[in-house]
C-alpha cells in the first residue's frame, strides 16, 4: 500500500502540474489587453433635421424648403484608442454579425490619444461640411457670398457625412427640382434614405468604410434605401438587411439622379450593387 502511495503522490503532482502549465497560458490571455478596436452601428442623424435640440442645416440668405423625407447620415461606434479589450470581448464580437473587430491602427494611428483622436476627427468633419457645402452650392450653381450654410453635428466626427450634408443642403434650397412643396417635392419623395461617402468640392464621392455596420444602422433607423460609394458595394452587400436598397454612386449627380428615378418609379434608371 505505501509503495502505491508513495508512487501515486509524484504522479498526482505531476497531473497537477500540466494543468497549470495548460491554464496558465489561458488565464494569461484571458486577461490581456489586446490592440484591437471593436466596431457597431452607431447612431444615424437626419441631415434634414435636428439633433441633440440644434437643427443640422441652417441656411440664410436664400428661400428654403419644408421637407418631409429623410436624408440619414450613418455612423460606426468604435471603443475608444486608449481601450484594450480583453480575448472574451473579442470571441464574443467575432461571433456578433452587428459587431466587427479590426487591428486598433487600422482606426487609430499608433500612439494617438483620445484628445488627438476627437482632434483628426473633428477636422476631418470641418472639411466634410465645407465641400459639402461647396458642392451642393455648385450643383445648384448659386454663389457662397450670396447663400450661406451653416452645419452643426456635435459629437460626430470624420468625413463620412460628405454626400448626406450635401444631399440635404440641396433638398432644403431646391429639393427635386419640381417646385412642389412637401413630399412631392423632395429629393427623398418623403421616404427615409440613408447612406455614407466623403465628398470633395466638385461632388466626387469616395469611399469610408464601416459600411457593413452602418447599413444596419440605417435600416433599424427606418431607412429603405442606402446609398453607397460604389467601390464598397461588396462590403455593403455582407448581411444586408432585410427591405434596405443599396444603390451605388461615384458622384453627386448620380445620387440625385437615382434618387429622382426611385421618385419616378423608373427602376432601370437606379443603379444597384
Amino acid at each position: 500500500m505505501s509503495s502505491y502511495l508513495s508512487w501515486l503522490a509524484p504522479r498526482r503532482n505531476r497531473l497537477i502540474l500540466c494543468a497549470v502549465l495548460v491554464a496558465a497560458p489561458i488565464a494569461t490571455a484571458l486577461g490581456v489587453p489586446l490592440p484591437y478596436t471593436v466596431l457597431q452601428p452607431g447612431i444615424s442623424v437626419n441631415t434634414l433635421g435636428s439633433y441633440q435640440g440644434t437643427q443640422v442645416i441652417t441656411i440664410t440668405g436664400h428661400p428654403t424648403r419644408q421637407t418631409d423625407g429623410q436624408l440619414r447620415m450613418t455612423t460606426i461606434a468604435a471603443t475608444l484608442p486608449d481601450y484594450s479589450p480583453r480575448l472574451p470581448e473579442i470571441v464574443s464580437a467575432w461571433g456578433d454579425p452587428n459587431r466587427a473587430v479590426v487591428p486598433r491602427d487600422s482606426v487609430y494611428p499608433s500612439g494617438q490619444s483620445v484628445s488627438q483622436a476627437n482632434q483628426v476627427n473633428q477636422q476631418a468633419m470641418q472639411q466634410s461640411q465645407e465641400s459639402a457645402t461647396t458642392a451642393a452650392l455648385g450643383f445648384l450653381g448659386l454663389s457662397s457670398s450670396q447663400v450661406h450654410v451653416d452645419l452643426k453635428l456635435a459629437d460626430v466626427g470624420g468625413p463620412s457625412a460628405g454626400l448626406m450634408f450635401t444631399l440635404g443642403i440641396i433638398d432644403e434650397l431646391n429639393g427635386n427640382g419640381s417646385g412642389k412643396q412637401g413630399a412631392a417635392g423632395d429629393l427623398t419623395g418623403g421616404s427615409v434614405v440613408a447612406g455614407t461617402g466623403e465628398i470633395d468640392d466638385t461632388g466626387n464621392v469616395g469611399a469610408v468604410g464601416g459600411v457593413s455596420l452602418k447599413t444596419k444602422a440605417a435600416a433599424r433607423d427606418g431607412a429603405t434605401v442606402f446609398l453607397v460609394p460604389r467601390g464598397e458595394c461588396s462590403d455593403a452587400e455582407v448581411d444586408t438587411p432585410k427591405g434596405l436598397r443599396l444603390v451605388p454612386v461615384t458622384t453627386l449627380d448620380q445620387a440625385v439622379k437615382a434618387l429622382e428615378a426611385l421618385q419616378s418609379g423608373d427602376a432601370a434608371a437606379v443603379p444597384a450593387c
